[in-house]
């Protein structure tokens, strides 16, 4: 069985995060990534090492399913191998600072008049502007994509959240570019420029939080629990802040993830009543109706977690769903690693490394019916010089190696 993008082949120049997180997609979704590394590296395969002189998970649970070559593009026979490589490359994925690889001589201008149906897609913290030359990090993005001062609760200060909106939340909207831009190939015969930028995106996961802002012009928004409103979306705890009000309620025995998130629907609420001892709420005036629960949501789930409380959060979870009530445990990393149903689901996967053994890392979340996923190691540094230099560019061993002994490689 083919796979979706077989035949496609993406040159990864990028590293860290943001890149390498979208480059992983593609690979999954069957193009041949080629990994391009200076010679020392990326530098994630010595960061954060658990164990010794081996690549690090933060570098194998990122680059799953690629090739790996080494080149420094700074040298000028490096320069020349490069400009073949993306003569063969249907993808060039980038995330170096601004500029970076403008300063190597490969522009957007030259990359077209080596590659014209070349799609190159850079991934940068910022667009054009006042903060194009910031430095971007995980939690910068977030601080600056509107995440973090809507994080937390009202009284404490602004929080990151520990899903990576700013880096891997790029990468997810750089494969959306990059799959649109192979699309318009199609028809155009022409590659493209694809530009995301990590403050975008994050923006573009806080959406809902402009809607509010908005909402705010015409009163306070009373789907949240805060008891006073400024001129500012406030950070409003577990609060759903959607249509159907939720929060997450203490389960026994009362340890740090030991909760479970409720939400309450109008027509889940006689039930969810009646589970919890207090079946006269379900028609109480000052109950009965959604409108009515809203300026007592911080009572409401008071009282639920005065049941819940008492049980564990499996149980709290059977009774809830039996009732049709929306509802979902806070899962630990421990619980999700051990989790049967999402190892069934190919999300949580063990992958044999050459050196480090058994790691265990995240599958694809993308499910097509025609183009499966096998989840295969993180290559060695330069593992595939040979393969690619020899092999498919035509270079001989002993100018391999010369290339190697010259640092080029």
């Amino acid at each position: 069985m083919t796979r979706a993008l077989e035949g496609v082949r993406v040159l990864d120049m990028t590293h860290v995060q943001s890149g390498p997180s979208a480059t992983q997609l593609l690979a999954w979704l069957g193009a041949d990534v080629v990994k391009l590394e200076a010679p020392s590296g990326d530098i994630t395969r010595r960061q954060l090492r658990d164990l010794p002189g081996v690549d690090s998970l933060y570098f194998t649970m990122l680059n799953c399913n690629k090739r790996s070559i080494t080149l420094n593009v700074k040298s000028e026979r490096g320069k020349e191998i490069l400009a073949e490589l993306i003569r063969r490359s249907d993808v060039l994925v980038e995330n170096f600072g601004p500029g970076a690889v403008d300063r190597t001589g490969f522009t957007w201008e030259r990359i077209q008049e080596i590659n014209p149906r070349i799609v190159y897609a850079s991934i940068k913290g910022f667009g054009e502007g006042s903060y194009t030359a910031f430095k971007a990090y995980e939690v910068v993005a977030q601080a600056m994509g509107g995440s973090m001062s809507t994080t937390g609760f009202q009284d404490g200060p602004p929080l990151a959240t520990g899903a990576q909106i700013g880096d891997s939340g790029t990468g997810i909207h750089a494969v959306a570019g990059i799959l649109a831009a192979l699309f318009q190939r199609e028809s155009t015969g022409r590659g493209q420029r694809v530009n995301v930028a990590m403050q975008h995106a994050v923006l573009n996961l806080c959406r809902v939080k402009l809607r509010d802002q908005q909402r705010l012009q015409h009163g306070p928004l009373a789907e949240y629990p805060n008891e006073d409103f400024g001129d500012e979306v406030p950070r409003s705890g577990n609060a759903s802040g959607g249509g159907q009000p939720g929060w997450a309620v203490k389960c026994a025995p009362g340890g740090p993830n030991d909760y479970v998130y409720v939400i309450v629907q109008p027509v889940g609420w006689q039930p969810l009543c009646a589970l919890i001892g207090r079946p006269e709420l379900a028609d109480a005036p000052e109950w009965a109706t959604a409108e009515a629960r809203l300026p007592r949501l911080d009572k409401m789930f008071q009282l639920i977690e005065e049941w819940s409380s008492a049980l564990p959060k499996w149980d709290v979870l059977e009774q809830l769903n039996a009732h049709g009530i929306p509802c979902g445990p806070v899962l630990s990393t421990k619980e999700i690693v051990e989790d049967e149903s999402l190892a069934a689901n190919g999300m949580i996967v063990r992958v044999e490394h050459p050196e480090r053994g058994t790691f265990t890392t995240v599958g694809s979340p993308l499910k097509l019916s025609d183009s499966p996923v096998d989840v295969v190691t993180s290559p060695l540094l330069g593992q595939h010089n040979e393969e690619v230099y020899t092999g498919e560019l035509g270079l001989g061993k002993e100018e391999l190696r010369l290339l190697k002994t010259d640092g080029v490689i």
